[in-house]
């Protein structure tokens, strides 16, 4: 069995995190692992099952935009209806049981969106806008059946009494119509449009709105009953089930701003108050408003909102049974084992609903909507299509052979392959696998070629070059007697080759400060907080910092550290080593050995005041055997360390014009003096500031003047303090007047 998503992922963050030469493991067993593959005669199951797909061939390209609905006579000629927004006409097709097709009919209107066969296998056709039903016979010839006074007619069927009923918008009207073209509204559903249509067994109807998207049983006595009330706006189809369950498709958000309408779908219009459910009906449509221009819209219609599909039991309680964020559902079909199929745009995909947990993206096609199904007594599934308007035959066979593409897998770095395996039932049938690989993260001329794996018992090794980036390609064949391989897994072992790891960037900390150690101290002491790595605190420029990581450093007088960043192109654990040289010497000294963070604090009191540079090393030994441990170094910046206080000169005192006068100098070898303070007779330390106003410099001449203490001796004491906070006090006493 494959492993856990969960243990997958620990033990990638585990291999990641410990060692580059663990076998990591490249797995693809879920749906979403599939979604950049590419995929010929597959089905792929939601739970990332893999089998051959329905034979799914073209059988009629009408050359037109559209084509709605498809139905089969009694002999086995199929009828198709469709036309484009900018036709004239509208184009009802004939299929003869030979496969031979052809024009039949050009009605008036723009599409067809419904086709009826009555049991005398009498053709209707249905036209949109200013919808008619119109009767065609076989040579073609069309006469008006039945003019429902509507813009729209969405969809027609045959109850058990051989009375055709009809649905419509924009009123939401609908209409039942008797042999000899007689008919009258029979129920308003008091929605806009009655935008899909079937019977159950008892020739209730089943109906689907626009825009309330309601899902409404009406009984051969004309009793409305909401069954169901979508989240969707539109129900564009209906199915009643082997066991009387409803299904119903609903799609679009409700905000009408966001919802496009679909190929000659209608434009709104207000709707004329009509009477309750079962309430008898005068034979002409309600008033209405004047008709409204026939709006243009684009090939490639866009609904907003996606689908889901309610199936609703026999005891009438709804369920969504299926969902999805994109793809749009414009009808809905049962096969042979009574399972659900769903046609939907805008890639062409029809879907199998296996359960209510899973479900089969069974085929894919070039057009960009499945726009109607027809389940043929006799076993194939016909199904058309939108953008190209074109009739396929969807089984009962299944492919013979199928073949999946992967998604490149991108391993990080220079790997090693090892053994690739599968998980799945082959079922007397034959998988095959090859891979290839290369150095760019697309398959050109200049990968490798593609290789076969040596399969034993469901597993090989890859023989592809090593290399960063791998692509394997499975193929399915089917058993003698049409049984597919099924695929849930497939794994492949690889090992990333060692790579140095390097040490990017190193940066020395203000002096007198460390890091803390693992455990803090109760005692409150000075802290100093450190921007991210590159951002320095001195510096005016702007820079991109690398490592925004901050650490918090507390005083501690002496010290000094550094800080780096590092990197492993393989994920490695690091340790580092630091050792310090000073100006002049040729051999580098040990700090520390062993590190694990990524800083370090010495006491600087132990080397004498000077220019220095550390070095930092790191190793990926942790998650390497000795032998193929790698390390890198770098050096850092000169650096001083200086802990020798400035030196005072030259202090001398006197009165001034009654006022207290003082003078000296400070001086310090390495470092700026940073500032001077004078206090007198024990009193509070006052700033001094330069001669020259600036504290930018290694010797600076001090002045100042204060006010006279009084009477007696007074003692002026002086303290200097360089940048690395060394101190010198000097101190002169004179006598007042």
């Amino acid at each position: 069995m494959h492993r856990k998503p969960i243990l997958i992922a620990a033990a990638a963050t585990l291999a990641m995190s410990l060692a580059a030469v663990e076998t990591r493991f490249w797995q693809q067993y879920d749906a979403a692992d599939y979604e950049k593959a590419s995929l010929t005669n597959l089905s792929l199951r939601s739970d990332g099952r893999l089998a051959l797909a329905p034979v799914f061939k073209e059988a009629f390209d009408s050359s037109t935009a559209f084509l709605w609905a498809v139905a089969e006579d009694s002999k086995g000629n199929l009828y198709l209806g469709g036309g484009a927004p900018s036709a004239s006409t509208a184009k009802l097709f004939l299929i003869d049981v030979q496969g031979r097709g052809r024009m039949l009919a050009e009605l008036s209107g723009l599409e067809i969106h419904a086709i009826a066969i009555d049991r005398s296998d009498r053709v209707y056709a249905a036209t949109s806008p200013d919808g008619k039903v119109y009767r065609v016979d076989s040579a073609g010839k069309a006469e008006v059946f039945y003019d429902p006074k509507s813009k729209y007619i969405w969809a027609m069927a045959f109850n058990s009494r051989g009375e055709l009923v009809v649905a419509t918008g924009d009123q939401g009207e609908i209409h039942k119509v008797a042999a000899d073209g007689k008919g009258s509204v029979f129920f308003r559903t008091e929605e806009t449009h009655a935008r899909s249509l079937t019977l159950d067994s008892a020739d209730n109807l089943i109906l689907g709105t626009e825009p309330g998207g309601l899902i409404v049983r009406v009984s051969p006595a004309g009793q409305g009953f909401v069954l169901h009330q979508t989240a969707k706006r539109e129900v564009t189809s209906v199915a009643v089930g082997r066991d009387g369950s409803v299904y119903a498709a609903a799609v679009g958000n409700k905000q009408p701003s966001t919802l496009l309408p679909p190929p000659m779908a209608p434009q709104p219009v207000p709707v004329q108050p009509g009477p309750i459910a079962g309430q008898a009906v005068a034979a002409g449509p309600a008033a209405r408003p004047a008709p409204q221009p026939v709006q243009a819209v684009p090939l490639a219609p866009s609904i907003v909102g996606g689908s889901e599909v309610i199936r609703i039991d026999k005891e009438g309680a709804p369920r969504r049974i299926w969902t999805h964020s994109n793809d749009v559902v414009y009808a809905i079909c049962f096969d042979r084992q009574g399972r659900v199929l769903l046609g939907t745009g805008n890639r062409g995909r029809i879907y199998r609903l296996d359960s209510e947990r899973l479900y089969t993206n069974l085929v894919r096609s070039t057009a960009t909507q499945i726009t109607g199904f027809h389940a043929s007594p006799r076993g194939p599934i016909y199904v058309v299509s939108a953008n190209i308007g074109k009739l396929y035959q969807l089984g009962p066979d299944f492919e013979k052979e199928g073949s999946l593409e992967s998604d490149v897998f991108d391993s990080g770095a220079f790997s090693y392959w090892g053994r690739l395996r599968f998980e799945g039932s082959e079922s007397g049938g034959g998988v095959r696998v090859e891979t290839r690989s290369g150095n760019l993260d697309r398959p050109q001329k200049n990968w490798s070629p593609w290789a076969a794996v040596a399969l034993n018992s469901r597993a090989g090794r890859v023989t592809t070059p090593a290399a960063r980036f791998l692509q394997y390609r499975l193929t399915l064949s089917a058993s003698p007697a049409g049984a597919s391989p099924e695929i849930s897994l497939v794994e492949t072992a690889y090992l990333t080759r060692n790579v140095a790891p390097q040490v990017d960037e190193i940066e020395t900390t203000p002096a007198n400060y460390r890091f803390p150690a693992a455990s803090t101290s109760l005692t409150a002491t000075p802290t100093l907080t450190l921007p991210g790595m590159g951002q320095r605190t001195r510096s005016s420029g702007g820079g991109v910092s690398l490592d925004t990581s901050t650490y918090t450093m507390n005083y501690s007088k002496g010290h000094i550290g550094a800080r780096w960043r590092a990197s492993d192109d393989n994920g490695d654990t690091l340790t580092y080593k630091a050792e310090i040289r000073g100006a002049g010497e040729t051999q580098w000294k040990l700090l520390k050995d062993n590190i694990r963070e990524r800083h370090l604090s010495w006491d600087s009191t132990a080397f004498p005041d000077g220019e220095y540079r550390i070095r930092i090393t790191a190793t990926d030994a942790p998650g390497n055997p000795p032998a193929q441990a790698l390390e890198g170094s770098l050096e850092s910046d000169s650096f001083v360390i200086d802990n020798t206080p400035p030196q005072i000169s030259g202090l001398t005192a006197a009165f001034e014009q009654g006022a207290l006068a003082a003078r000296f100098k400070a001086r310090d070898a390495r470092s700026v003096i940073e500032k001077a303070e004078y206090s007198i007779n024990g009193g509070e330390w006052r700033l001094v500031t330069p001669v020259s106003r600036l504290s930018d410099a290694l010797e600076l001449d001090f002045a100042f003047t204060a006010a006279s203490p009084g009477a007696g001796e007074v003692t002026i004491a002086v303290r200097v303090t360089d940048e690395f906070d060394n101190q010198a006090v000097d101190k002169v006493t004179i006598a007042a007047r």
